[in-house]
């Protein structure tokens, strides 16, 4: 991904893109509002794999709330269980296409 401008962050104040893989649990869901607040705008959300689209095989489980797009707001979507690198990768660069498209786009973008 760093070929195409995109760093890795270890802080979410310091990010653009919030990835997220897997279902949200009861005990995630709070952290995952908090991790989203803390982002400077724009702040964009995606959501690899079924887990996080749709919490997957895990819906309906005890101890998990939903898919990604129930407690935050998802830019994004990458479908797949697992998903492809090639998927990720179409799915990143199509994110930065439209943003170059908008005026005042923010790049390179950096993944948290």
């Amino acid at each position: 991904m760093e070929r195409f401008g995109i760093l890795l962050k270890g802080t979410p104040r310091h990010a653009d893109v919030l990835v997220c893989s897997g279902p949200v649990t009861k005990q995630i869901e709070c952290r995952l509002k908090r991790i989203y607040e803390q982002m400077a705008e724009p702040k964009f959300v995606v959501a690899v794999g079924s887990c996080a689209c749709t919490a997957g095989v895990f819906k309906g489980c005890y101890n998990v709330a939903s898919g990604v797009d129930a407690v935050i707001p998802v830019s994004l979507y990458i479908p797949g269980c697992p998903a492809s690198p090639q998927a990720i990768i179409d799915g990143v660069v199509k994110l930065l296409n439209s943003l170059k498209e908008e005026e005042g786009a923010k790049l390179p973008l950096v993944v948290e």
